[in-house]
């Protein structure tokens, strides 16, 4: 699949991979729409696009349904009326320091906002997307290795890592669209205390899946960044 001219959405959008990613995909023409908490932060980066792509910013916050229901309605609108291509659900929080929130110490509210965040808001952007997503579109879930690796002091956002990656492997069995897990590897964002790798330097990782992969390997799949390097070489 082509995305020059496609109609691609990216939550939190207005920093770390999900800046990276919008940035990536308008560079490869398509109009991206994204959306983020912050709508300043998130509308500095919209005006900063230059062509070939374009891209429109929607405030919005992932833990509510009826804010992603209007995104996704957006989006539908934004680009002639074309159906959603490419999803790429970012947005994502990490209330604590990584490796110092032992999970059993972590406050209720903590855990309750984390997982509403991080995997209710990926749950909600891939379901409100259905409507206007096209069947041979694909969602692109974003995740880490913590998901299948637990590692001491990562707390409930290890936790709603690998509980994502079951939504969307659900989502995969039951859509006719392509949903599949990307692990950029450690990348340098909020979440992360600024360590790991560029996330401009991880986001032609998504492109990749959205136009190169085959839509069969990426169903289901869990694609890292190993694979992703090894065939782009």
């Amino acid at each position: 699949m082509d995305v020059l001219g496609e109609t691609v959405v990216v939550t939190g959008a207005s920093r770390g991979i999900g800046e990276a990613v919008l940035r990536e995909f308008a560079a490869a023409g398509a109009h991206v729409v994204g959306c983020a908490r912050d709508a300043d932060e998130l509308g500095d980066v919209v005006e900063s696009i230059d062509e070939p792509g374009s891209a429109t910013a929607v405030r919005a916050d992932v833990r509510d349904e009826f804010d992603v229901e209007r995104l996704m309605a957006t989006a539908a609108r934004a680009n002639d009326g074309n159906e959603i291509a490419v999803v790429v659900p970012c947005a994502a929080v990490n209330h604590g320091s990584p490796g110092s929130m032992p999970v059993g110490e972590e406050p209720y509210a903590r855990f309750d906002d984390t997982m509403r965040t991080n995997v209710r808001g990926v749950f909600a952007a891939v379901k409100e997307s259905l409507p206007h997503l096209r069947e041979s579109g694909r969602v692109l879930v974003p995740s880490g290795s913590i998901a299948a690796d637990p590692k001491p002091g990562m707390g409930t956002y290890g936790v709603s890592k690998a509980a994502v990656e079951g939504v969307a492997r659900q989502f995969a069995a039951d859509t006719e669209a392509a949903v599949g897990v990307l692990d950029p590897g450690f990348v340098a964002t909020d979440l992360s205390g600024g360590q790991g790798r560029d996330p401009s330097d991880v986001a032609p990782m998504f492109s990749w899946a959205a136009t190169d992969l085959p839509a069969e390997e990426l169903d289901g799949e869990r694609i890292d960044l190993r694979t992703w390097k090894r065939a782009s070489r």
